[in-house]
């Protein structure tokens, strides 16, 4: 779970790839850098993520069965929604529970 805005987007075969910039990671069982590529495996750009917004994102590391492939991989009914303070606020409460 981490907070970032949206650089630039573009689709890659069959899938869609945004480059973020982390502002703030929440919670993350492996490390981020300051930029990353987030993946969805799909062109219809779902969900809506517009460049130069800001969003919360629960994305999931996705290794591959060969493990030569890497990557950040946001679902189409993964968690994506623009950020504001209240949604800073209860993803903060919410790590104190977790």
């Amino acid at each position: 779970v981490f907070q970032g805005r949206i650089l630039a987007r573009r689709l890659v075969g069959q899938e869609t790839r945004y480059e973020v910039e982390v502002k703030t990671p929440y919670r993350h069982r492996s490390p981020l850098v300051r930029r990353e590529y987030v993946w969805v495996p799909n062109a219809c750009g779902c969900p809506p993520l517009r460049e130069g917004d800001e969003y919360l994102l629960m994305a999931r590391r996705h290794v591959n069965y060969e493990r030569t492939l890497n990557r950040i991989l946001l679902q189409e009914d993964g968690y994506a929604r623009p950020w504001t303070p209240r949604e800073d606020r209860l993803v903060r409460e919410a790590a104190r529970h977790c």
